[in-house]
């Protein structure tokens, strides 16, 4: 009976522990129910590497309640020491579709470095459109962020 008791406070304990890390990110970050942003991928690896490189679940950092994970040590450290120069813009929101107002996901696959900042699409054929106009559609999108970015996605539909 003991042991029974003791299991169900460490399934209970795991349980708000998994709740708690999955709400700490906040609305302005695109991550998973488990808190992870770029769904595990190195957002460093996009700046030294030239191409998204999956993280390491031993090498990982916290920003803006969301946890980034690392290739290598020195990603990790280079994420560290300035982690809003390598985080993507509007929390990994989908760029051309901030632009438009809303949050989509962001494909970790489907990006673009512009003035050395990272941006996300939802899709290739998103991505197609937004490249007709990156820097119009960049402004548009820093100046609808202003206003979504503490909203759910859910509640821009």
């Amino acid at each position: 009976m003991t042991s029974f008791i003791r299991s169900g406070f460490a399934a209970a304990f795991l349980l708000v522990a998994f709740a708690a890390n999955a709400l700490a990110a906040g609305v302005d970050v695109n991550a998973t129910t488990t808190g992870l942003a770029l769904r595990g991928y190195d957002p460093v690896s996009y700046f030294k590497a030239g191409d998204p490189q999956a993280g390491d679940i031993n090498l990982t950092a916290d920003y803006k309640g969301a946890t980034y994970r690392f290739a290598t040590k020195e990603n990790q450290e280079a994420f560290q020491a300035n982690p809003a120069k390598y985080a993507p813009q509007y929390g990994g929101f989908c760029a051309f579709g901030t632009a438009m107002g809303y949050k989509f996901d962001g494909d970790p696959h489907v990006w673009k470095i512009v003035e050395d900042k990272l941006y996300l699409n939802l899709s290739k054929a998103v991505s197609k459109r937004w490249n007709e106009d990156v820097p119009g559609y960049i402004k548009t999108a820093n100046e609808k962020w202003q206003t979504i970015a503490d909203k759910a996605p859910s509640d821009l539909q």
